[in-house]
């Protein structure tokens, strides 16, 4: 398993030598819809600076997808539940290069190539993971997209790239 890009850990990363107890996705109190969004059994979070912090926090092993927390001397990692992927483009810009801005704070070049759409949302494929564009990032990279007898694509410069469908 190739690790995504990610920005260096939010400062309340927890110690090393810290007890660590693992909370499996199933008892997680919190988990993130399909549009990004952080929720507990109130509905979505309202805080910016909590979901913020989720998100930088977003970390993965081969056990899934999880965030830590440090109390006193022990650590909690969650594993917790996603729709269909943890990660967001949430920015598109095309200069200097076509880069996607993350939830998690991390950016990534812009491939057409791993570009597809699916129940009519845009992703990109990344490694063995994937991308799905919010709403925000939809706006920013309109301007580039267009449609063909042969299906949607995607001009960059002087070229024209099909995206994939499915």
């Amino acid at each position: 398993m190739i690790p995504i890009p990610m920005p260096p850990p939010p400062p309340t990363d927890p110690p090393q030598g810290a007890d660590m107890v693992v909370i499996p996705k199933e008892h997680a109190v919190f988990w993130m819809d399909d549009q990004g969004r952080w929720c507990n059994r109130h509905g979505p979070f309202q805080h910016r600076r909590i979901i913020d912090h989720f998100n930088r926090s977003i970390r993965r092993d081969e056990g899934g997808y999880y965030l830590t927390q440090a109390r006193d001397d022990l650590i909690e990692k969650v594993y917790f539940r996603y729709a269909e992927t943890p990660l967001f483009a949430t920015r598109f810009t095309s200069a200097p290069a076509p880069r996607l801005y993350l939830n998690t704070g991390a950016t990534v070049d812009l491939s057409p190539a791993d570009l597809f759409v699916r129940n009519d949302q845009l992703y990109q494929q990344l490694k063995d993971e994937h991308i799905k564009f919010t709403e925000r990032a939809l706006m920013d990279i309109a301007p580039l997209l267009g449609e063909t007898a042969g299906g949607l694509v995607i001009g960059i410069g002087q070229a024209v790239y099909a995206i994939a469908d499915g």
